[in-house]
């Protein structure tokens, strides 16, 4: 007994797909009309056309990041469906080893993202297996389930990538551009990919650094709404290779993490130790013996000179005041009188 087989979504030869029933004693199908009429057709797939790029982006971490670079590496994996995951690699192993693990993925991009001492992280993004490649200081990760943004689009759709108009200025992020492009955009009729492009990959260069946001179209009149995630790649360098190999531009404008932390604690040591001496300066000013002052220096402010007038002797007293006596008396005896 041999069921019969159909394509996902196709119909028979004459144009109507008809369900089968098999009787228990023969081998003869039969179907009736009624069951034409219930039947429920398989849609056609999504992508009816060819898949000629074959994008494939290895997105995994070494050991050692947080929890917010992990929500990141999911976050990108959900709006990137030509990803795909692989366990983390130690940090022992070389980076070469990655070139080897994209082979066995059949990945020819990577994003790695590198962890150091628990707090700074790093992002490769390289074409494997020939070159080139990026290095980037990853800063101010905000994830999907951080941000909380109103925006929503739809799982596997295509997106558009808008470039700032400096990334066709200056070579360095020419080759960026090129990379970027490779590595975040959806080939078309990809087998997990929506024929529908509903939000928008924008990088912006400010401050000799390169902003990654994703933003939603929601109207016809291409107004947006930002859904996230949002982060911001300080350049380090490029090279010639996968993961290795000639230096081909370094950013002149990085500054190390740890560099920025000794200039900070240097700042925050030189002001507690000027605290310090400001103390020391008060103990002594009250430990030293002060100077007794026989002379006021401000006296010779109020000195004024005065008018030089004639000095009158009197010779003779004053002449003698007359005092009556028992005044207040001689008043109440006249208010008695008047009564």
């Amino acid at each position: 007994m041999s069921a019969l087989k159909r394509k996902r979504g196709g119909k028979g030869p004459g144009g109507k797909s008809k369900k089968v029933k098999l009787v228990e004693n023969g081998n003869e199908p039969k179907t009736t009309e009624t069951e034409q009429n219930k039947e429920i057709s398989v849609p056609a797939p999504v992508s009816m056309g060819k898949w000629k790029n074959k994008e494939r982006v290895l997105v995994f971490s070494s050991r050692g990041i947080n929890f917010r670079t992990r929500h990141l590496m999911q976050d990108l994996r959900t709006m990137m469906p030509h990803t795909k995951a692989d366990t983390k690699m130690d940090r022992k192993d070389k980076l070469f080893v990655i070139n080897e693990v994209c082979e066995i993925k059949n990945c020819n991009k990577c994003l790695f993202f590198e962890a150091k001492k628990k707090q700074d992280l790093y992002m490769w993004v390289a074409n494997v297996p020939h070159g080139p490649s990026a290095k980037f200081l990853v800063q101010n990760v905000h994830t999907l389930a951080e941000l909380k943004m109103t925006g929503n689009c739809l799982k596997g759709s295509r997106p558009l990538l808008s470039f700032d108009p400096q990334f066709d200025k200056e070579p360095h992020y020419a080759l960026l551009k090129e990379l970027f492009i490779q590595t975040f955009s959806t080939p078309q009729y990809h087998p997990r990919s929506q024929p529908f492009v509903d939000h928008v990959f924008t990088f912006t260069i400010t401050d000799n650094r390169i902003w990654f946001r994703n933003y939603q179209i929601i109207e016809e009149d291409a107004s947006m709404v930002e859904i996230g995630p949002r982060f911001v790649l300080n350049l380090i360098k490029i090279f010639q290779g996968s993961f290795g190999g000639p230096t081909l531009f370094e950013n002149p404008h990085f500054e190390s993490p740890n560099t920025r932390r000794r200039v900070i604690r240097l700042a925050t040591a030189s002001k507690l130790r000027e605290k310090q001496m400001v103390k020391e300066l008060q103990k002594l000013k009250r430990t030293e013996n002060k100077e007794v002052v026989t002379r006021d220096v401000t006296d010779d402010v109020f000195a004024t000179p005065a008018e030089e007038r004639p000095v009158h002797i009197e010779l003779e007293a004053p002449a003698a005041k007359v005092v009556k006596k028992n005044k207040h008396k001689a008043f109440k005896r006249q208010r008695m009188q008047k009564r």
